[in-house]
């Protein structure tokens, strides 16, 4: 699956902003030794070939095309990496860009994984006694677990497979009594729907006939509670002050904005829209599910009752800032679309990764980067406005702006501090 030359890979590209779309390709293939087919696979030309397309999804129409860049000055774990984000919204990729340059010189991401566990439920209802029907199927566990894995020979053979059970009582108002058993899967590199869905779906006869009931669900969990992926990074003060902020100034005004998270899910929602705007990229780059992310985490963050800061922020003893975050991360590099769409497997040359848990490490240390960055702009020149310089482009393009006037009619307004269609129709006319 990597692409990995012979040296290591420099995620530090001088001036990639400054080039066209074309250069920056050229650039980024020579730094990750990109093949002939991935160049063109990557420029998005009919990349997806409509019987492709019908065959992935029902009732297609056409192709919707979103932007595809890179992310570049990231170390994770001393390595480098160049990170294929595919996203909408200005700002996202520079923002991540610019936060991994500085954590860069403060030694870059530290990350780590668990073993990439995942769940299905089934559910069993219609019972008299449920927690005797518990007791039988904890007993019972041995033999389930030979169906699970007897249903998936090959998981097994690579290492993976039914590693254990849950039994979970529930008394509801609806429908009396319940008992939910968990079948907990080690999918390797796969996402794992699939096969902890039909692995269900084999002992749920067997369960309900040791449960003394009849089943309903069998599905799996999109809360990965055993599959977290974990970041951290340190700053210094030096690292974080500005032209008009000292870095303990920032520093302060970081931990606060923090804090209005931790207490107070109106700000959590926004909060942890901002990790998922470095996540979700990378995940729809390579071709995963981010819905399922996106459900993992947000349940994550309320898994205490209250809604809260998918983050932390502290300052340390030696006065320098750490921040961390641990969430569910269900990324597969075999199966679904990122087997199937060429655009998911290029990039996953681009970002070199060899197994779904050093994906899930990258893809979280993202997510952190983009928190740091909305927290430092709040901290520091306030959230718009380098959001709204960087839209300025969309702004242009909106008031009629082609070619090279974009870039003019985008400069202009964004100096004037007025980014509005009607400046941009201004600037425009006198150009």
């Amino acid at each position: 699956m990597t692409t990995e030359t012979t040296t290591p890979r420099n995620s530090r590209l001088e001036n990639l902003r400054n080039l066209e779309p074309a250069g920056r390709l050229d650039v980024l293939a020579a730094a990750v030794g990109m093949s002939d087919e991935d160049r063109v696979t990557l420029t998005g030309a009919d990349v997806l070939p409509m019987p492709l397309a019908n065959g992935m999804i029902e009732n297609v129409i056409g192709k919707f095309e979103l932007p595809l860049a890179v992310a570049s000055n990231f170390t994770i774990n001393d390595k480098d990496y160049l990170i294929p984000m595919v996203v909408e919204e200005p700002s996202v990729v520079a923002a991540a860009s610019y936060m991994a340059k500085i954590a860069r010189g403060c030694g870059g991401f530290r990350t780590s994984a668990d073993r990439p566990v995942m769940r299905a439920q089934i559910q069993v209802v219609g019972l008299a006694d449920p927690s005797g029907a518990r007791h039988r199927l904890l007993g019972a566990e041995a033999e389930l677990r030979e169906m699970c894995n007897a249903r998936d020979e090959v998981l097994v053979s690579l290492g993976g497979g039914c590693i254990g059970i849950e039994v979970h009582v529930f008394e509801t108002s609806a429908v009396g009594p319940m008992a939910v058993l968990h079948i907990l899967v080690d999918v390797r590199d796969a996402m794992g729907a699939n096969a902890v869905n039909s692995m269900a779906e084999t002992i749920a006869p067997r369960v309900a006939e040791i449960a003394g009931g009849h089943t309903r669900l069998r599905i799996l969990s999109n809360l990965a509670d055993h599959r977290l992926a974990r970041a951290h990074v340190t700053l210094t003060p030096e690292a974080l002050t500005t032209k008009t902020m000292d870095g303990n100034d920032v520093i302060d005004g970081m931990i606060e904005a923090y804090a209005l998270a931790q207490i107070d899910p109106y700000r959590a929602a926004t909060h942890n829209k901002g990790v998922m705007n470095g996540v979700d990229p990378v995940v729809v780059a390579t071709g995963n599910d981010w819905r399922a992310i996106e459900a993992g985490a947000h349940a994550w963050a309320a898994r205490s009752g209250q809604y809260t800061s998918l983050t932390t922020w502290e300052r340390g003893a030696n006065g320098s800032l750490t921040g961390t975050i641990e969430m569910p991360m269900a990324l597969g590099l075999v199966g679904g679309a990122t087997k199937t769409h060429p655009a998911a497997q290029a990039a996953l040359r681009v970002l070199g990764v060899s197994t779904a848990q050093e994906l899930a490490q990258v893809t979280v240390a993202v997510g952190l980067a983009q928190n740091m960055a909305a927290l430092r702009a709040l901290a520091t020149e306030g959230i718009q406005k380098g959001h709204m310089a960087l839209h300025a482009r969309n702004i242009a393009i909106l008031a009629g702006a082609t070619g090279a006037e974009v870039e003019a009619v985008a400069k202009a307004i964004a100096t004037q501090g007025h980014v509005s269609v009607q400046a941009a129709k201004e600037v425009l006319a006198k150009l």
